[in-house]
């Protein structure tokens, strides 16, 4: 049985090597921690989706079932020596292995002769100022950090994609304005043998 592997599912199993827990200290610990910017947790239902099947898979367990005063019953997860297994094996082959992945910037960049130049500039800008207002939002948010840099490297990487992708876009936006890069209706014509 091959088990699909997800970075919400790779975290899950993260969090239960440091000890058993329920699904809203998980929830908890990946906001306290700012991991929503490495795994996709915006349904708050996606973290028990992602409990149930790695359960199925016999990846987790059921360590306990606890309720606290005050507060809801909570089931208790723990990682099985499978799960263990199966993490490792995730981590050494998302680290090693280039993954095959498909953002939809690159989709929409192949479709750019859609638009006028002068309408991708103007799009592809806005992009650039977006880029921009996330890059010193995260840059502001880890300039407090004192933790070490074993900690930071997700943050780091991410960071340097922001900057590769804002230098690009900006070139993009240059080439654009200056007619280096265009297109026209005839010119797209003759490329793709196709009328306009």
């Amino acid at each position: 049985m091959t088990v699909r592997r997800s970075p919400l599912a790779m975290m899950v199993l993260a969090l239960l090597v440091e000890e058993p827990m329920h699904a809203y200290r998980m929830q908890q610990l990946i906001r306290e921690r700012e991991k929503q910017d490495v795994v996709n947790v915006a349904q708050r239902n996606s973290i028990y989706q992602t409990i149930e099947r790695l359960r199925r898979d016999e990846l987790i367990r059921v360590a306990e079932t606890r309720r606290e005063e005050g507060r809801p019953e909570r089931t208790v997860y723990a990682l099985t020596p499978a799960g263990r297994s199966t993490l490792d094996g995730w981590l050494a082959d998302a680290l090693a292995t280039p993954a095959r992945e498909f953002p939809e910037f690159p989709a929409a960049l192949s479709f750019l002769p859609i638009l006028p130049p002068e309408e991708a500039a103007r799009r592809l800008d806005e992009r650039a100022g977006a880029i921009e207002t996330q890059l010193r939002e995260r840059e502001s948010a880890l300039a407090g950090v004192r933790l070490p840099r074993l900690f930071l490297v997700e943050d780091e990487y991410q960071l340097t994609l922001l900057r590769a992708e804002l230098d690009w876009v900006r070139g993009l936006v240059a080439d654009l304005r200056s007619g280096a890069l265009t297109w026209s209706g005839g010119w797209l014509d003759d490329w793709t043998g196709t009328p306009a």
